[in-house]
């Protein structure tokens, strides 16, 4: 029943009254008029009321009868009069008249029936107190008018959006949480129907609606919001053409003064789509073109509100709507940065949400996470991380991926989040498991990157890693047992760098004790200058540990004085780093003194903050006698087959030996902690396995920690002593270098030990049985370096009679033929071996005993450079193979540099045994140059070599690998930094600038670089251009900064060596303009790389005496060594422009043979000086067209084999005999000799195997020359000349002649001495064919 039928005029109706001509009343209602009280009017109401209400549609007579009441009832007095029951009662009839006479109303005026609605409408706001009397009342009103749906009358009126907009407001805000579900379904009835049977819904109704869906008003009144949102869900098919043309009006065209809710547009928007996603079906086009607005603010408006909607939990809008996604996705590299931003943090609900959209989103967050936005780079690991959080399965390993790499981001902020993100990670799927053992191997790795960056410089970075070792991977405040189970498989599952980083780690942190336990000691003392001086220097140390040392050092500071003056403090403090600290009392005593230094009244404490990082650094919380005992506990487990290990994916036999090996290391750092019966029985038990690394690990750990075994633990010392003596006479060599140095280190008899083992020892060498040789030169070599005062003596009858006579000038065995440059050591001969073993005992006894009294040094330093010339075959009977020729040749260099660091051996080094040792670093095998840069560099870095051995790196320009010289170059950065912050932090150091001072490097390199066997023409534009290269390699990294005017410091040495003479050969004209010419590259490369360099020098170098004579008075040297036109052709890798005529005979570039051209600056790493020029385009031709390993990414020496270089075909050449072709022979047309870095090239599926000068060649051609070694000592052209057409094969009766003579040497050490003359005469005497055809190239 409802009035959507067309009504009928009621005139008829409109003109019955009673006969009397008065209204009819119900039976016992007065008539109700103005004269009445309003409590009796009110009673006659009620009486109307319930007449009504029982009256329904059939009752014609009844109807007839109250029509003039019905009409009275809608009389003005009514409508406005002042009591509200009155108007309520007025109301109830009003609803009840609808109902009764619909569909034909008895109001045939527009404006009254406009006035009785809206009269209606105002009485229905009673509806807002539930707990009224007359609530009731009012709840029949709605009822009845949603029943009947009284209001769909006032489609006929013209003005009937006033009611309905009057309506919809008015029921919006009366619904409150008090009401029912029915007062709910009656107003939805009520407005619905208006709705879906109106024409049309205008904007301001719409109005009405939406604005309830607004955040202010949501919030006011959820039930309104409620309502609104049941009410669209309700009226969706007919309401969502009046909200798309609401929104095209705003969006599109732009007319935002059509609604009041224009500024809300988004807002509306989300909350529809929440609603329905159906409201929308035509708003969503609009959307993707505000996308592409040219307005920034507006675009972010719009990604904000996509987010949202792409992101809410039942969104299917990206997969219903793909070009939108698409556009969307398009956001991520918007050029306004806050839209970007917004993009990637609504990454993280997608991903949660919506995992399906991974793949879409992981392309444009890898994009991201190289965003030049700091903020963006942070937002993308947030999102991640925040995802991986929520469940690791909604990320994928790509996205994890982009969080492993931000954590070496250039940012501070953005590596910090990156790590602490992955660690959390960590500690959520692989400590507690989460998530299944799935989840725990997908961020395994994770462990290990973390790690791996205590590598890095920043002390930050450094810093982080021990805060999220100390929380995440092994959680400090776990029980002592379940710590060490967590620490004991954690070490075993790490990869070595990792193993290596977190070693690092510990000693960094037990040296930090170290240097506050020495500033506790300096506090003892009495106040002195030298006391405050010595207590500043610790002070600083202490500081550059801490994060921002420039704050930290007053910080520090400021602790000393507190520590001066409060004995408490300082007490607690020596507790923390004592080695008798547990875990439990350093977390008390780092509460403790935080509790003293803390200030109430200042929050924010810098000073504190940085107090707690030095003591989180000192404070032992992982490990104590306590945790020792554990760890062995655990190790014993392993050992009897009854712990977790395949549980916890770790092997029994790699359990035991990491767990011994994380032993060694904590006895180093944590040596009182082992000192117990328990630990030591589990270490002997250790020492009886066949498992070799895990004796040698026992004996380290005894050597270590058991500086108290022979007086508190006499049962151990016996047990112990016997096995040290097994393994020194008969272990493998490592366990017997451990073994020596334990009885050295730990027992007070130790001559008589040492003796023990010598004499036996020294009486069994057999050369014959060279297996059974290597472990007892390993020990007698160590025996002779700890007690060099007992064994030098006669130490010095077994290396003449028996080291250098027997073993090292002989050939016992044969090598094995194969070509090879190298072997794995597993395949190295014996012989060999032992030979190796006695080169370092050589080295070893002298070392021990620290002179040259008897020239012993004298003998061994020529010997080991007989076998750098010989290239490793020292009796040159050609038995020994290739392999082992590198490892003796590796030996010999390492050998020298070793006594190098001994200053009394370093000054009998002579310059051309230094050259020898130098070329080491060319030498034609990869792992010989791999292994002997890296003990340069350790050697360096520690600052035990003299500054002329840096100078080596120089060569590594020559070096064909490219990650060979990006490794030299980090090695010259390094130390040169090193030696820089020595020079800062020492104060003394001044007096030394000589040997500190990195560009004091500048003259050994240009006097190794003029000796440079390869420089044999000094205008040679292409052996010059190696030259300006090997310089660069230098110059460039020490030029990156202008220290005290150090370009002109270096322009000055290099002018001063011009006014000189070469200490070697100063009365060789030829040597000295070699000298001047490589200073003259040398300036000339200083001058266009720096215009800083004209500057006058601060002061006058110092040139060291070894390699240049004293400047002659009256001498001057204006001369340039080299011509204009080389000079721009090493500058420019061009020649000066010339005429037409000038061009017709180019040469032609060597056949088969592609130029490579490489850019040292960029290859090498960058950081090139701001005055830089362009680097040579097509420089360095000799060596850029050689091959080059790196580039073309093949390898050498197997492992590294080198580049195919396409040679014209010749003919009949055998495919056996003639196994490779040399890259010379293939290339007649180049000069240069590049050795070392020029290696033979190898056809497909050839393993570097060298073509021997002695077989049988091919007739048609001449066999190929063998290829130069870097070992050689440089001969002069002529003796080249003279010999240049020799029989190449004709045997050189070299070997004979060199053991002949040590045949007829008188014994000892001088039979070394047989190749000195050899040393003597290379320069004067001409060399066999075979050596002296390499310098014809």
């Amino acid at each position: 029943m409802d009035f959507t039928a067309q009504p009928k005029p009621a005139s008829a109706l409109c003109g019955v009254v009673s006969a009397d001509g008065k209204i009819a009343y119900p039976p016992g209602v007065k008539e109700i008029t103005d004269k009445i009280t309003t409590d009796e009017m009110i009673k006659r109401l009620k009486m109307v009321v319930k007449t009504f209400m029982d009256m329904d549609q059939d009752s014609e007579d009844e109807k007839q009868q109250y029509l003039p009441l019905a009409l009275h009832l809608a009389s003005e007095f009514f409508l406005r009069n002042p009591n509200k029951d009155v108007r309520l009662l007025v109301a109830c009839c009003l609803a009840d008249i609808f109902r009764i006479y619909a569909p034909e109303a008895p109001y045939t005026s527009h404006d009254k029936l406009k006035d009785i609605f809206l009269f209606i409408t105002r009485q229905l706001k009673g509806l807002e107190d539930t707990k009224s009397p007359q609530f009731n009342r009012y709840f029949y009103l709605l009822e009845n008018l949603a029943w009947v749906k009284s209001y769909n009358i006032c489609f006929e009126l013209e003005d009937c959006n006033e009611i309905f907009i009057q309506l919809f407001r008015t029921l919006f805000s009366v619904i409150n949480n008090s009401h029912n579900k029915k007062v709910q379904m009656h107003m939805l009835d009520l407005m619905s129907s208006i709705i879906m049977e109106g024409d049309g819904v205008t904007q301001e109704l719409l109005d009405s609606i939406l604005i309830n869906l607004i955040p202010a008003h949501k919030n006011l009144n959820k039930q309104s919001f409620d309502l609104a949102k049941v009410l669209l869900k309700r009226t969706v098919q007919t309401i969502e053409a009046c909200i798309a043309n609401f929104f095209n009006q705003v969006l599109v065209l732009g007319r935002s003064s059509v609604s009041d809710l224009s500024e809300h547009v988004f807002d509306l928007i989300q909350e529809l789509f929440a609603i329905d996603p159906h409201l929308l079906l035509s708003v969503m086009p609009q959307l993707e073109f505000k996308l592409k607005s040219n307005d920034g603010e507006e675009r972010l408006a719009v990604v904000r509100l996509l987010a949202k909607l792409f992101g809410s939990k039942d969104s299917d809008l990206a997969t219903q709507n793909r070009p939108l996604w698409q556009c969307f996705l398009g956001r991520f590299n918007d050029i306004h940065v806050p839209v970007r931003l917004e993009s990637v943090k609504f990454a993280s609900h997608c991903l949660m949400n919506h995992p399906d959209l991974a793949k879409d989103l992981t392309e444009y967050l890898k994009v991201r996470s190289h965003d030049p936005e700091e903020a963006i780079r942070h937002d993308v690991i947030v999102t991640i991380i925040t995802a991986a959080k929520r469940d690791l399965a909604l990320v994928n390993d790509q996205l994890l991926g982009f969080v492993r790499e931000r954590t070496l981001d250039k940012r501070w902020r953005v590596r910090k989040e990156a790590m602490m993100g992955l660690a959390q990670l960590y500690k959520k799927y692989c400590l507690h498991g989460e998530a299944g053992k799935e989840a725990a191997e997908k961020v395994s790795w994770i462990k290990d990157k973390l790690l791996h960056i205590y590598y890095q410089n920043s002390i930050d970075d450094k810093l982080l890693v021990e805060k999220i070792f100390a929380q995440y991977l092994v959680p400090h405040n776990l029980e002592t047992e379940e710590r060490m189970k967590c620490l004991y498989y954690l070490y075993a599952s790490l990869d070595p760098n990792a193993v290596k980083a977190l070693n690092e780690m510990w000693k960094c942190q037990n040296m930090l004790r170290s240097h506050v336990r020495e500033l506790l000691d300096l506090h003892k003392q009495p106040t002195s200058e030298a006391n405050c001086s010595a207590m500043f220097g610790k002070l600083m140390t202490i500081a550059k540990n801490l994060p921002d040392p420039g704050k930290a050092q007053d910080f520090v500071k400021k602790f000393n004085q507190v520590l001066g003056d409060d004995e408490k403090l300082r007490s607690q403090l020596e507790l923390l780093i004592s080695p008798t600290c547990s875990c439990k009392q350093a977390d008390i005593c780092v509460r403790e003194i935080a509790r003293k230094l803390a200030n109430p009244k200042q929050p924010t404490n810098p000073f504190l903050e940085m107090v707690k990082f030095l003591l989180e650094r000192i404070a032992p919380v992982h490990i104590d006698s306590e945790a020792i005992s554990a760890l062995v506990k655990l190790m014993n487990k392993s050992i009897e087959g009854t712990a977790d290990d395949e549980e916890e994916g770790v092997s029994p036999d790699t359990a035991i030996r990491s767990g011994l090996e994380l032993l060694k290391v904590l006895s180093f750092t944590h040596p009182t902690s082992f000192h117990s019966a328990e630990t030591y029985e589990s270490l002997l038990q250790c020492l009886r396995m066949e498992d070799d690394k895990v004796a040698e690990a026992a004996i380290q750990i005894f050597r270590n920690t058991g500086h108290k075994i022979e007086t508190d633990l006499p049962q151990i010392r016996s047990t112990l002593i016997p096995i040290l003596h097994q393994k020194a006479k008969r272990g493998t060599p490592h366990q017997a270098k451990q073994a020596v140095h334990c009885i050295h280190a730990i027992f007070t008899n130790k001559e008589v030990q040492l003796a023990q083992i010598f004499e036996p020892l020294s009486r069994s060498l057999n050369a014959d049985v060279p297996e059974q040789l290597i472990t007892p030169l390993v020990s007698l070599g160590h025996i002779s370096m700890l007690a060099p005062d007992q064994f030098a003596s006669p130490m010095k009858s077994v290396v003449a009679n028996f080291i250098v006579k027997d073993l090292l000038m002989n050939d016992r065995s044969t090598g094995e033929k194969n070509g090879k440059l190298w072997s794995p050591d597993e395949e190295v001969s014996p012989e060999v071996l032992a030979k190796v073993q006695a080169i370092k005992l050589l080295v070893r006894w002298l070392l021990g005993m620290k002179n040259n009294q008897s020239k012993s040094a004298n003998s061994t330093l020529r010997l080991l450079s007989a076998m750098l010339v010989s290239e490793g075959d020292l009796t040159e009977q050609k038995r020994i193979s290739k392999s082992d020729m590198s490892r003796l040749r590796l030996a010999a260099g390492s050998a020298i540099m070793k006594l190098a660091q001994e200053p009394c051996y370093h000054e009998i080094i002579t310059p051309e045994q230094f050259q020898l040792c130098a070329l080491v670093i060319n030498d034609e095998c990869y792992q010989v140059r791999q292994i002997f840069a890296q003990k340069l560099h350790k050697a360096l870095v520690k600052l035990l070599l003299p500054l002329e051995y840096m100078a080596i790196f120089a060569l590594c320009a020559k070096d064909p690998v490219k990650e060979r010289r990006a490794h030299a170059r980090q090695c010259l950065l390094k130390n040169i930094s090193i030696r820089r912050e020595y020079i800062k932090q020492n104060p003394m150091a001044t007096e030394k600038l000589l040997s500190l001072l990195p560009e004091y490097v500048v003259p050994y390199m240009i006097h190794l670089l003029a000796h440079d066997p390869d420089f044999t023409k000094s205008q040679d534009v292409d052996q010059l251009r190696d030259i300006k290269e090997c310089l660069w390699f230098m110059l460039e990294v020490l030029m990156t900064k202008n220290e005290n005017n150090s370009h002109a410091f270096m322009k000055k040495m290099a002018e001063n060596i011009k006014l000189t003479r070469d200490a070697q050969s100063p009365d060789e004209s030829k040597t000295n303009e070699k000298l001047y010419t490589v200073c003259d590259v040398a300036l000339c490369v200083i001058n266009s790389k720096s215009a800083l360099c004209n500057a006058d020098s601060p002061k006058d170098p110092v040139l060291p005496m070894k390699f240049f004579t004293q400047p002659e008075k009256d001498f001057s040297n204006d001369k340039s060594y080299i011509s204009e036109e080389t000079r721009v052709l090493l500058l420019t890798g061009k020649p000066k422009p010339t005429g037409v005529l000038g061009a017709v005979n180019k040469p032609l570039s060597a056949t088969g043979r592609k130029p490579y051209v490489r850019s040292t600056g960029t290859e090498t790493g960058g950081n090139i000086n701001v005055n830089s020029e362009l680097l040579p385009s097509t420089g360095n031709r000799s060596r850029e067209q050689s091959s080059e390993a790196s580039e073309t990414g093949v390898s050498e020496n197997e492992e590294n084999p080198v580049r195919i270089i396409p040679v014209a075909p010749v003919k009949n050449i055998d495919p056996v005999k003639n196994k490779e072709i040399n890259s010379d022979q293939a290339t007649q047309g180049n000069i240069s000799s590049d050795r070392g870095k020029k290696r033979t090239v190898t056809a497909a599926g050839t393993e570097n195997i060298q073509q021997k000068t002695d077989e049988k060649g091919d007739e048609s051609g001449p066999p190929a020359p063998s290829k130069p070694r870097r070992g050689r000592r440089p001969k002069s052209e002529s003796q080249g000349n003279a010999t240049k057409n020799d029989d190449i094969s004709k045997p050189t009766g070299k070997g004979r002649k060199r053991t002949a003579a040590s045949q007829e040497s008188p014994g000892g050490l001088e039979a070394g001495n047989a190749k000195a003359p050899k040393l003597q005469e290379a320069a004067k005497k001409a060399t066999p064919a075979e050596r002296q055809i390499d310098l014809q190239r």
